[in-house]
């Protein structure tokens, strides 16, 4: 049986029952302040505080706020078609960990974490977004066009569970050694260029590209013939697929010392061919190279079994820093700023947050 409470307010009450219905009318309004009021205290912002802003910045870019990365890169990544945005050192440990093999020493790792880092400091001060997609906002692509540079996800697949937390320890290491390092030259990053294996010297710079540059000078590396495994390389090409190639209106003449045959007309101070007459017809190294994909601009030729057999000697166009001469010079117990000061000539080792610092990108 349900009991219903009623009260019949025209009723006299005597002073007694007046006294009970205060209380409970004091109680009941206590009550309900606690329950309405309490809880919208408890959720306000404290005063000079304010609200949690409506984050829309991408997780990278946050990400990169949080480790204290003094400027983010947009990097567009070719394969997914997409712009991801990072700090600067994890951009900085990507391109090590694919721009250099992990089982090089330590020295040699940090040298090029500086290169790298200079590379990408550079452009993010000039503004510069050659060669990058016009739908894009990326600064670089994650490939050789720029600096090929490989995710955390990528190296956990190719090094596979066994290696990875000991080979990112020690990219990590070379990273956070040398954070906010870059190369100078007149207070300006430089063009710090790169490259795998040399003949036994870098070029000058004006030697394979137009412009002369001051820090990219010839200088020995030793080092690279005696490490390297692509120091030394033999390609074969059929009479008919040379000529093809070299754009020549007939085979090259087997016999040796003929007008028409193979012939140095100069060499560069790094010892590579400078220029050249095939067939006749004059070349630079760099042209016979790129058009035939020779390995290095510094080869030799010989006509054997029915073949040109064509050797050459270093990886690369030979001008910066050699990544083997690098790592021979580390394993000689040379430091990352030895080994950067050798093969860029008259540079400093400056802050990046020097230049960036007020700057937005």
């Amino acid at each position: 049986m349900k009991h219903r409470l009623h009260i019949n307010l025209s009723r006299k009450w005597n002073p007694k029952q007046k006294a009970w219905i205060r209380w409970i009318a004091v109680w009941f309004a206590s009550f309900m302040a606690v329950v309405i009021v309490v809880p919208g205290l408890l959720v306000r912002t404290p005063p000079g505080q304010e609200s949690p802003p409506n984050r829309t910045r991408s997780a990278d870019t946050a990400a990169a706020r949080d480790t204290g990365d003094i400027a983010t890169v947009p990097v567009y990544l070719d394969k997914e078609k997409k712009t991801v945005r990072l700090g600067l050192e994890s951009y900085v440990r990507g391109v090590v960990a694919a721009e250099m093999p992990i089982e090089f020493e330590l020295e040699a790792l940090k040298a090029q974490a500086m290169a790298a880092r200079t590379y990408i400091v550079r452009r993010l001060l000039d503004g510069d977004k050659t060669n990058v997609p016009q739908s894009s906002e990326a600064l670089v692509t994650d490939t050789i066009v720029h600096q090929v540079f490989v995710s955390d996800e990528e190296l956990k697949s190719r090094w596979g569970s066994d290696v990875y937390r000991t080979n990112m320890d020690k990219l990590n290491q070379a990273v956070e050694e040398t954070k906010d390092l870059i190369l100078t030259y007149q207070g300006v990053p430089i063009e710090a260029s790169f490259f795998s294996t040399s003949n036994g010297y870098t070029e000058n710079s004006e030697d394979y590209w137009s412009q002369s540059i001051p820090y990219l000078r010839s200088v020995a590396s030793p080092w690279d013939a005696s490490i390297s495994p692509k120091y030394k390389e033999t390609v074969s090409f059929k009479p008919q697929e040379l000529q093809r190639k070299l754009g020549l209106s007939s085979a090259v003449p087997v016999s040796s010392g003929g007008a028409n045959g193979f012939k140095i007309i100069e060499k560069s101070k790094g010892q590579r061919i400078k220029k050249l007459s095939v067939g006749g017809k004059m070349f630079s190294g760099r042209e016979v190279r790129e058009k035939l994909g020779l390995n290095s601009s510094q080869f030799q030729w010989a006509f054997k079994d029915g073949e040109w057999k064509i050797t050459t000697f270093g990886y690369g166009h030979g001008v910066g820093m050699s990544q083997w001469g690098a790592n021979g010079m580390a394993k000689e117990g040379r430091t990352a700023e030895q080994i950067v000061t050798y093969f860029y000539t008259g540079i400093q080792i400056d802050k990046a947050s020097n230049l960036l610092k007020g700057k937005s990108f």
